[in-house]
């Protein structure tokens, strides 16, 4: 159980790096040599890519949540189920759901973290009749 326990503490961590704007140990976190994914395309290869990527987005972002519902644990991988909103430089705010799929190393240390979006405006294309209406609304972050 305390491999778990610390697994999540090292995510909520990650979190709250976000949260605060303030490298406190992306390299206690990550290998050097981890790849980050996130889930509208950009790839992030070893720790000086995810600290730069890190650093300049905050400039020009703030993450305003990042709420962690549930853990998943399998052997040498976490599953992370999260709500999460933000706010890019004269943007409008924007929120989703999603997933992050997390491998540990042998120094326990997140060697690959990919992420998975889904919106958070649901509704039934169906309501209406067999033939579906769409929202017009496009993914923010795709």
């Amino acid at each position: 159980m305390e491999l778990l326990q610390r697994r999540e503490n090292m995510i909520r961590q990650w979190f709250a790096m976000w949260l605060s704007k303030q490298n406190t140990g992306l390299d206690n976190i990550f290998s050097p040599d981890a790849i980050y994914i996130e889930s509208w395309g950009p790839e992030y290869h070893g720790t000086d890519a995810i600290n730069h990527w890190f650093e300049e987005w905050n400039t020009r972002g703030t993450v305003q949540c990042w709420d962690i519902q549930h853990f998943f644990h399998q052997e040498d991988q976490t599953v992370v189920q999260w709500q999460f909103q933000c706010e890019l430089s004269g943007e409008p705010s924007q929120s989703f759901e999603g997933l992050s799929l997390i491998r540990w190393n042998e120094e326990d240390k997140i060697c690959f973290l990919q992420e998975f979006g889904c919106s958070n405006k649901r509704y039934n294309p169906y309501a209406d009749g067999p033939v579906p209406v769409f929202g017009d609304d496009p993914a923010m972050w795709l």
